[in-house]
């Protein structure tokens, strides 16, 4: 071993306590760093082959504690912890708050006709496609039939499920209006998440014992998994959705927005982005990413093959996407 840093630093978990709600908001406050997204590729490299060469008992001559903990969050930015593939930069979740705040402002802004509202919910939902895809939990991989089937039937029932809710506030107040998009929204992760990893459901996500060691795939802690996420992204479009268009509202009655509506989209941007700096590592960190489940809620022939190799293992865990 060259240098003096010490190999017994657990650099496997986050840095912060995942048993606690602050401790994985910590952990996603580093990982869903929009900054994230400005790092080259040399960067991304260097810490990749920090932490890899750190996990194989190789330190880098002068590397510290606190530089190993920032390449591993590089790291976890934009490397999948599955199969350890460099991610699509826009299916990121450091990528979260621009791309969102940009769509989502967009379809705050551009809700009263039916072509906005299609094409906004389109952009937004294959943008979700590609995130729901990228974060997937699992390492098996999706073929091209699969992952077009999944994306049409997900862009599809959420377009619907937007134009239907459209359709129910023709005759409330304006203000129900702008909540159109949340709703859609909310109603469309539904939707989209379960197809987009439609796989997951019918082969299972991989599980392991507490020391990591793979125990099988499981359908039942895929269930548990998805809904996690589907709960997790509604939560991160509440504030992001519920509070611009009050503001909005409220701004459209005032004379300088008036004078200049050009204004309306940017400050409408700018609110959204404000809210999701903070809903969306809030939102990811309400459950553990590493989730675990007893032997006793899995499937029966899954909890028979447990209780015959591993017969002391109560509890397994899985990672159960973002």
């Amino acid at each position: 071993m060259s240098g003096d840093l010490p190999l017994n630093i657990n650099i496997k978990e986050p840095r912060w306590d995942q048993g606690t709600f602050m401790g994985r908001a910590q952990h996603f406050f580093m990982v869903t760093d929009p900054r994230n997204v400005l790092l080259s590729s040399e960067v991304l490299e260097d810490a990749r082959v920090t932490v890899e060469d750190y996990r194989l008992g190789v330190v880098k001559p002068g590397l510290t504690e606190d530089q190993l903990w920032r390449a591993k969050y590089i790291y976890d930015s934009a490397f999948h912890p599955d199969t350890g593939e460099k991610m699509l930069l826009v299916g990121r979740m450091s990528a979260q708050v621009p791309m969102n705040m940009t769509i989502t402002g967009c379809m705050l802004t551009f809700y009263r006709t039916t072509p906005a509202v299609v094409f906004w919910q389109w952009v937004n939902q294959s943008f979700n496609a590609v995130v729901n895809y990228t974060n997937r939990s699992g390492d098996a991989p999706l073929t091209m039939n699969q992952l077009g089937a999944a994306y049409v039937s997900a862009t599809t029932g959420a377009v619907i499920t937007a134009l239907g809710l459209k359709s129910l506030t023709k005759h409330l107040p304006a203000i129900m209006g702008r909540f159109v998009p949340f709703a859609a929204v909310a109603a469309a992760n539904c939707i989209n998440i379960p197809f987009m990893r439609q796989r997951e459901l019918k082969c299972g996500i991989p599980i392991t014992d507490a020391e990591g060691k793979r125990l099988g795939e499981s359908t039942k802690a895929a269930q548990q998994a998805i809904v996690q996420v589907v709960v997790s992204r509604i939560g991160m479009a509440v504030p992001a959705m519920a509070i611009p268009p009050v503001i909005m509202n409220a701004l459209e009655k005032k004379a300088f927005m008036k004078r200049f509506p050009v204004l309306n989209a940017p400050v409408q941007v700018g609110l959204v982005g404000f809210c999701l700096v903070f809903a969306t590592p809030l939102c990811c960190a309400l459950f553990p990413q590493k989730s675990s489940m007893k032997v006793s809620s899995l499937e029966p022939e899954l909890q028979e093959r447990l209780r015959q190799s591993n017969p002391h293992t109560t509890t397994v865990y899985f990672n159960k996407g973002l």
